[in-house]
């Protein structure tokens, strides 16, 4: 998929999650959707990715065009990697949506964490001129 292909199916997407709630990011060297905090649908030149669940998953990857998402060699349980074919129409794409919204409109929100402050290393203690460490 080209990066103009990227680009209208990014586009697409957004117009079919009209929810002023959803967060627009970049993760996994996509584009992803989030809702309160979670993630429903990135969208990439591979094709979408969709958060439906463990118990949604059997009959996501029944469908044409779509697998388990990977991680490596490790499936992702509950993610569902949509080939670019799967995802042609806006009614397909919108399936999609929708299978994802009904598992992620369930979770409860994340909250933001706090960023943490890097602890500053340890400076070792040194003497100074005309003076003795102790």
């Amino acid at each position: 998929m080209s990066d103009l292909m990227e680009t209208v199916l990014i586009e697409r997407t957004r117009a079919l999650i009209p929810d002023d709630n959803v967060e627009q990011k970049r993760m996994f060297g996509s584009t992803c959707f989030m809702i309160d905090g979670n993630m429903l649908v990135c969208a990439s030149r591979r094709g979408l990715m969709a958060r439906v669940g463990t118990e949604q998953q059997a009959e996501a990857v029944a469908r044409p065009f779509a697998s388990v998402c990977r991680m490596g060699d490790r499936p992702m349980p509950g993610f569902i990697r949509v080939e670019p074919e799967g995802i042609e129409s806006d009614d397909d794409l919108k399936s999609w949506i929708e299978m994802a919204r009904s598992y992620v409109s369930a979770l409860p929100p994340k909250t933001a964490k706090p960023q943490s402050a890097k602890p500053k290393p340890a400076r070792p203690k040194t003497s100074k001129p005309g003076r003795s460490a102790k």
